[in-house]
């Protein structure tokens, strides 16, 4: 059985629903291929504009947070700049790679299309790798949550910075609070239309935070003091240290290939260019945050950007309330995703007719949701920034936009028994970086997140 390709029993899979589609904040989409075709029917399928809005859309979110210490971390402006120059020619050529194979394949989502040209094998590590990472973005979820509640509360209350907080205003508290009361109810349902207004509030969110950053930069307060500013990288090996955050960012390569799909002209050329306009727009919303926020606060700069910030600023305070709504409106969705591939996992390793998946399906949703629910909000409570648990989950978005796609094209290509051209040893060999380049970073990334856990 097919992870929600069949059966209209999977949460939303069979809705109607126009906007019922898992894009934002890093979200993968696990079923939206049905929701997109569903489009396609209606409306003769999502034009070229519209395909860059749900693209961007896909790609911006919580990680636009962490750029500024990222740039930091990387040994300033420049640094950070050119990584994000050079990867990213990396990550549009992923994006056209995944178009390519779910053309040729004709499957229409990222595990399907990974299953189809690499085997079974590797769809399975794709689809465990889908899990892990929706798991770690949940758990950066809830620390955003306290981290911005923290500061709204101070706001509120007219709290002077540094005075000894309440019992009720705790992190900890906060946090156990929200997800309780909010996030689990909207967690444990097989439906999430609601999603299509969270979708919206996420990108007004993101560009809010951005012009936000850009504009306190240029008009700083007066309060505000600026820490050292490193003019080039102590090493060569910092710019490292940077891209757990760059991949984490502009990771929406698991939800681009509904998108493609989905599209009414299904070409690699119009492809090409929706995905590069819509990297470009990324680009500048994440450099625009990163190199603002950097040259703000230097090397003082938290990992949380508007952490940095006084908690009495009006303006940063409506950030941090688009930054809490679209997250607690957000984990839901990734959790949705995560939970479908676990399912999917599940009934492939048991056997289980469909007949036998209804049936029991309640039982296991509630089973599945309160475990991931507990697990993630005791982990968030215990990790002291988003920085951690980016670093760790940034390696792996490296498997999704190099490691994946690169394989899928070795394995397409290789396919091929005629026309072995100049171009058709190219592409087996731009695969081959590309793969060589994903397991390098994923590697040490990981190695270093974990060797840094250790130490502190």
């Amino acid at each position: 059985m097919a992870i929600n390709t069949d059966v209209e029993d999977w949460g939303g899979v069979g809705s109607n629903d126009s906007g019922e589609r898992a894009w934002l904040l890093q979200s993968p989409s696990v079923d939206s291929d049905r929701l997109l075709e569903t489009d396609r029917r209606r409306n003769g399928g999502v034009s070229s504009f519209g395909a860059v809005f749900i693209v961007v859309n896909a790609a911006l979110g919580a990680g636009l947070l962490n750029f500024p210490a990222a740039f930091n971390m990387a040994g300033g402006v420049t640094a950070g700049v050119m990584l994000q120059m050079f990867m990213l020619i990396f990550i549009i050529s992923g994006l056209v790679i995944l178009g390519y194979c779910s053309k040729v394949s004709n499957e229409s989502t990222y595990q399907e299309v990974v299953r189809a040209t690499c085997g079974k094998v590797t769809g399975v590590l794709c689809e465990v790798a889908i899990a892990i990472y929706t798991f770690g973005t949940c758990i950066a979820f809830f620390i955003v949550i306290g981290d911005q509640l923290d500061r709204l509360i101070d706001a509120i209350a007219h709290r002077p910075e540094g005075a000894e907080s309440y019992w009720y205003t705790d992190r900890k508290f906060t946090i156990v609070v929200t997800a309780v009361l909010i996030i689990l109810p909207l967690s444990i349902p097989k439906e999430i239309g609601f999603q299509k207004y969270a979708s919206t509030l996420s990108v007004m969110g993101t560009w809010y935070v951005t012009i936000v950053v850009i504009i306190k930069y240029i008009w700083p307060d007066k309060d505000m003091t600026p820490g050292y500013v490193p003019p080039s990288s102590a090493s060569w090996t910092a710019v490292f240290n940077a891209m757990p955050t760059i991949c984490f960012g502009f990771q929406c390569h698991v939800s681009c290939v509904p998108v493609f799909d989905s599209m009414s002209k299904k070409e690699i050329k119009p492809w090409g260019v929706v995905v590069t306009l819509s990297m470009i727009i990324c680009l500048f919303v994440y450099t625009g945050t990163g190199v603002c926020g950097f040259l703000t606060f230097g090397s003082n700069v938290s990992q949380d950007v508007l952490m940095s910030y006084p908690p009495n600023d009006i303006a940063v305070a409506i950030a941090r309330a688009f930054i809490v709504i679209c997250v607690i409106t957000s984990y839901p969705i990734l959790h949705f995703c995560g939970r479908a591939v676990i399912e999917g996992l599940w009934l492939r390793f048991q056997g289980e007719q469909v007949e036998v998946c209804v049936r029991r399906e309640q039982r296991r949703r509630i089973l599945q949701t309160l475990v991931w629910f507990v697990v993630t909000l005791v982990l968030a409570l215990f990790i002291p920034d988003i920085g951690r648990v980016i670093s760790l989950i940034g390696g792996l978005a490296a498997c999704f936009i190099f490691v994946f796609p690169g394989l899928c094209l070795m394995q397409a290509k290789l396919s091929e028994t005629e026309d072995r051209s100049a171009g058709w040893h190219g592409l087996v060999i731009l695969g081959a970086v590309m793969v060589t380049i994903g397991a390098f970073i994923f590697g040490l990334t990981t190695t270093n997140s974990i060797y840094q856990d250790v130490v502190s």
